[in-house]
């Protein structure tokens, strides 16, 4: 055995090693799928012209639960993390990301190694890979304060410190084997409005309003990596799904991701949150998975990327979708008698209570958020008129002993002193409707 395939053995003992850790990890998965979505969908609506959205530890564990399988390791994977020492944990992470990892043996990673550090604690972003659609960037934080919690809140700064116009997501921080070292990544998002720049700045605040720590790690960004790395895949069909028209335009492959854009006939009588179970399948069977998707109407579903392994065919699959009859979207709540005029049939108040400045707002909703949308508003009126963001939703299964139903709490932010008859529009609700299709994508040879 050579010494170089002695090295790639023992990282894949390493690599495997941190995947028993992570997979030995109680998480409940559908809950943590909930947080995900939710989290992202909440942003969308709250800020159209500059998304972000933060994941949770839960989410976190979701992100780990999909790293299955057996790790194989190419000299260019192994050579990805011998050069970001104490990484493993991440890569375990990204593992099952296809498009990733075949973009990191092209050799498509950026090499960082920028660290900012000020009273015996440091953050580290090791490397980045970018295109014009993502960019994902692996960080390292040494010596900091309550990191089990992530007491900290990151900005994304051009060259000119002005805050990048991106939708971007972070979980919590990982462990490594070191103790005093944790690591993680941030995964950014670029529209047709923003694209990667010239130079970033990765800026990171403690958020105790009694402290001011900041640490500020900033770089040029290497573009012509993957200059010229897009394929645009003419679509043009429409999907008819349990009555609703849905037109599939194009398909946009980039080294990091496929982006599918669609669109929801505004005709539509149902209000379609999101489509279930979809995935891509190529004629060898490989299935590419979505994990997230940004829009209403029009809307850009995220894949896996297969740039590197083009498929002779390539078919969409779904089970149906999330949605909601759009008469049922809005309703009327008398916060007193807990009392609902509209909305979807079965859905129950139970109960209120006042929290600091806020309204938690508790629900019944029948079924269970396992592998579907969480209920969640999207506005909220009182009676005169002013509205209220609803900035968090969480929820627990049963309704005392009726395993039938779910308790779903909203928080209203500022609406504490909210009182008698109040408006509110939902934006996702758990209604599943089964109906399986496929489409088939022309793949150009």
């Amino acid at each position: 055995m050579t010494d170089e395939q002695k090295s790639f053995d023992a990282l894949e003992e390493r690599l495997n090693a941190r995947k028993t850790e992570y997979e030995t990890m109680p998480v409940p998965d559908a809950a943590a799928y909930q947080a995900v979505q939710s989290g992202i969908r909440q942003a969308a609506r709250k800020r159209k012209s500059r998304l972000r959205w933060y994941i949770s530890s839960i989410s976190a564990a979701a992100l780990i639960l999909l790293f299955t399988g057996c790790i194989r390791v190419s000299p260019a994977f192994a050579s990805f993390v011998e050069q970001l020492p104490g990484m493993e944990g991440i890569v375990s992470m990204i593992r099952q990301d296809k498009g990733l990892m075949m973009a990191i043996d092209k050799s498509l990673l950026q090499k960082v190694g920028v660290t900012d550090e000020h009273d015996g604690a440091s953050v580290t972003v090791e490397g980045i890979i970018t295109d014009e659609s993502r960019m994902v960037i692996f960080y390292t934080m040494k010596g900091m304060k309550d990191l089990e919690k992530f007491n900290y809140k990151i900005d994304l700064l051009d060259e000119n410190g002005k805050n990048l116009p991106v939708a971007f997501s972070y979980a919590y921080p990982t462990p490594s084997p070191d103790e005093n070292v944790y690591e993680n990544m941030i995964d950014v998002i670029f529209s047709d409005q923003a694209l990667p720049p010239e130079e970033l700045s990765v800026v990171f605040k403690s958020r105790d309003t009694a402290g001011s720590e900041k640490w500020k790690v900033t770089f040029p960004v290497d573009k012509n990596l993957t200059r010229g790395m897009k394929k645009v895949i003419p679509v043009n069909q429409t999907l008819t799904v349990d009555g609703q028209r849905i037109d599939v335009k194009q398909a946009t492959l980039y080294p990091t991701r496929l982006v599918l854009d669609v669109n929801f006939d505004p005709k539509n009588t149902k209000k379609v949150f999101g489509l279930s179970d979809l995935q891509l399948v190529d004629e060898q069977g490989r299935a590419w998975r979505t994990d997230t998707s940004t829009g209403e109407d029009e809307r850009s579903i995220y894949f896996e990327s297969m740039y590197f392994s083009i498929p002779k065919k390539l078919t969409l699959q779904g089970s149906g979708f999330s949605g909601l009859d759009k008469k049922d979207l809005d309703l009327s709540l008398d916060l007193k008698s807990r009392q609902i005029t509209g909305g979807p049939p079965g859905l129950k108040m139970v109960g209120s209570k006042v929290e600091g400045k806020d309204l938690i707002i508790d629900f019944s909703v029948a079924g269970s958020m396992q592998g579907g949308f969480v209920l969640s508003f999207g506005n909220v009126k009182d009676s005169a008129g002013k509205s209220y963001n609803v900035p968090g939703t969480s929820w627990s299964g049963g309704e005392g002993t009726d395993d039938s139903h779910t308790i779903v709490s909203s928080t209203v932010e500022n609406g504490a002193k909210m009182q008698g008859k109040i408006q509110m529009h939902i934006s996702t609700y758990p209604m599943k409707v089964k109906s399986p299709f496929s489409l088939d994508i022309p793949v150009n040879p």
